[in-house]
């Protein structure tokens, strides 16, 4: 995003925060946006996962909306795009991938970078997905990589039953202990937490989220539940903690839309909306802005890092 546009993104997260969140909380979560954190000289970086209906499919007010999401993902003007997983429904062939993402959200492929969904792995070794993003990732699919100086982002595989997560938790701490930065990001398919009714908590990364959590990670990023979701800094086992990751779920790219079930403890902001989360990484926290294919801002802020 260009410097002469970056004061309306600014101004738009102020107004946000005061509205649907507040300043400050139980989880230390937002930073006042009076108080100007210092985010302005930052990276725009757009995520949504759950995007693409298989090839053929019709585009309904509730459904296969990727071609918008990816419009307004466009507008944002992003330097990456974070894809959260199930880019391609159903099975994630590449001919489909081919035929349906590629001519949506595939206008981003180079600035991508991608985590496998569950989806992916009704082809064997998630062989559909590996092909199309052959550029970005390899098996068995969790990497690193900077934004700037002050980021590192871990983009890790949560397909548990299809990798062994406790070698990936391994590799994760050691890389977090060899690169200290000063914000860290994990993103993934399945999310620690979520309200939604589909799938709700996935206790099985509660090892990645525990490396984070010790090495005072900042930022996790999910999709799975086809939500938008923040919650509260939040360690591993449940609890709100000043010292914990905040956490957004947002399984909104364009696939279809989930329930609500019961509201999470540590859940801000829920919304059945399709939309993308834009984020604004700086050198001390990040802003976020939810928006939505309609153009509604329905949740922003800002938080510092650890």
């Amino acid at each position: 995003m260009s410097l002469r546009k970056m004061p309306a993104l600014v101004v738009a997260i102020a107004v946000a925060v005061l509205v649907t969140t507040g300043c400050g909380g139980a989880g230390g979560d937002e930073v006042a946006a009076n108080r100007r954190p210092p985010l302005v000289r930052g990276t725009t970086v757009v995520a949504a996962g759950d995007i693409a209906c298989p090839p053929g499919r019709s585009v309904t007010r509730t459904r296969c909306r990727q071609a918008a999401t990816a419009r307004l993902a466009a507008s944002f003007h992003p330097r990456y795009v974070l894809p959260l997983g199930d880019e391609q429904y159903e099975n994630g062939r590449l001919s489909d991938y081919q035929g349906s993402y590629a001519r949506t959200w595939g206008r981003f492929t180079a600035i991508s970078r991608p985590v496998p969904g569950n989806h992916d792995y009704h082809v064997a070794g998630a062989a559909g997905y590996f092909a199309y993003f052959q550029q970005e990732t390899t098996s068995p699919g969790y990497y690193a990589f900077d934004i700037g100086r002050h980021w590192r982002v871990y983009a890790l595989n949560s397909n548990c039953s299809d990798v062994d997560c406790g070698a990936e938790a391994g590799w994760l701490n050691q890389d977090m202990s060899a690169h200290p930065r000063s914000c860290t990001a994990i993103t993934m398919h399945h999310p620690r937490y979520s309200s939604g009714s589909q799938h709700g908590d996935s206790p099985e990364v509660r090892p990645l989220w525990q490396v984070a959590v010790n090495h005072r990670a900042d930022l996790a990023l999910a999709g799975h539940d086809h939500e938008y979701e923040r919650f509260r800094a939040m360690d591993a086992n449940g609890h709100v903690t000043r010292r914990g990751i905040v956490s957004f779920v947002v399984g909104t790219g364009g696939k279809d839309l989930y329930t609500k079930g019961r509201t999470h403890v540590g859940s801000v902001v829920f919304a059945r909306s399709f939309g993308v989360l834009a984020l604004h990484l700086g050198a001390r926290g990040f802003g976020w802005r939810f928006k939505t294919i309609g153009g509604r801002t329905l949740d922003a802020g800002f938080r510092r890092c650890h």
